[in-house]
């Protein structure tokens, strides 16, 4: 496949190439038909109305906006081509059937990061493309994924695209629209020195990640002798898009509050395709404990940590959390309790 190609082609190739994805990428182009009508709506900004607008209750505790279930219905109704068996979204208690015949099963967010809608902070759309097996076809383990990926919406909307041979960016162009590839697929560094997590939430987190923070931010004095950068757009697609650009490592372990044991973000439909878009550009998303894609869901909505983006950093805290447990946190000397932990990984090794 050639560098500079529009997201069609690129399907088409796909479909030539295995002809069990053609109702796939039928889904896909779908989902980008979608994500330029929202793309649309958010251009409008408050010309369109109070998108923003809380309107109801959601289980994150952020309130249900205006434009989560405008978002909703127009991820619903693009999927009704006759491919997709079910529709599961963040913003509904249960699935739902939207044509017997079909033989995929899309999960989504329909809309990340709402709570940055009237701010002009990137906000994005997430999506898992599975098979529809059975009874319960959202309680597979990511790696059944078909397909994953995540539109979002900033200066430029992009598509982010696995279809489980690399990872691809399509930018919306504004007067074809288009969504055209302008490179080939993205890598993630395997080496970082930025990482993002949510730092008004230290005082609740475990030894382990609390531990790991104190000696980023100690930079080059402290054990790890290097300085690091700290981002967070509390927005997950944006955090993930700037990883798959120019690296990174993203955070959202459980802590210790109520409700936040097994941290906040969803295993089937944020978690499971961040992960496949993760592991295809060459990076690794984890729980801390295991891989995500080998995570078998036992809920629709079930939480999970995430631990996303470079190779090295995510697998140096899985090893702190397979290893000796510190009992306190900071700690303020030399001694790395995450060396310790590569000396652990490698004698299992």
């Amino acid at each position: 496949m050639t560098d500079l190609t529009t997201l069609e082609i690129y399907l088409d190739q796909g479909a030539a190439q295995n002809k069990s994805l053609l109702p796939v990428c039928r889904t896909v182009l779908a989902l980008a038909k979608a994500g330029q009508e929202i793309a649309d709506i958010l251009a409008h900004g408050p010309l369109a109305g109070k998108l923003g607008a809380r309107i109801g209750d959601s289980r994150d505790g952020d309130g249900q906006k205006a434009l989560d279930v405008m978002a909703h219905e127009i991820l619903r109704n693009a999927l009704r081509t006759g491919d997709v068996r079910d529709f599961a979204s963040e913003e509904a208690e249960e699935a739902e059937e939207l044509s017997p015949q079909g033989t995929l099963a899309v999960a989504a967010d329909p809309l990340d990061g709402s709570s940055n809608i009237d701010t002009l902070a990137p906000i994005g759309t997430i999506f898992s493309i599975l098979p529809a097996q059975g009874e319960a076809p959202f309680l597979q383990p990511g790696r059944h994924q078909l397909a994953a990926g995540f539109l979002i919406y900033g200066p430029q909307t992009a598509l982010v695209l696995t279809l489980g041979f690399g990872t691809r960016i399509f930018t919306l162009h504004p007067q074809r629209g288009e969504f055209i590839s302008a490179a080939g697929n993205v890598a993630v560094p395997a080496q970082t020195r930025e990482y993002a997590i949510n730092g008004s939430n230290q005082r609740h987190w475990e030894p382990v990640i609390a531990t790991y923070i104190d000696e980023l931010m100690q930079g080059s004095a402290g054990p790890r002798g290097i300085d690091f950068n700290t981002r967070w757009l509390a927005s997950m697609v944006a955090d993930a898009y700037r990883i798959l650009i120019r690296g990174g490592v993203y955070l959202y372990p459980g802590d210790q509050r109520r409700g936040y044991g097994q941290g906040r973000l969803r295993l089937v439909y944020e978690a499971n395709p961040i992960a496949l878009l993760m592991e295809q550009a060459g990076g690794v998303a984890s729980d801390g404990k295991a891989a995500i894609l080998d995570l078998v869901p036992d809920s629709l909505h079930q939480r999970c940590p995430l631990i996303f983006g470079a190779a090295e950093e995510v697998s140096r805290i899985a090893a702190a959390y397979n290893g000796p447990r510190p009992q306190a946190s900071p700690l303020f000397n030399r001694r790395s309790l995450f060396r310790n932990a590569e000396q652990v990984a490698e004698r299992r090794a």
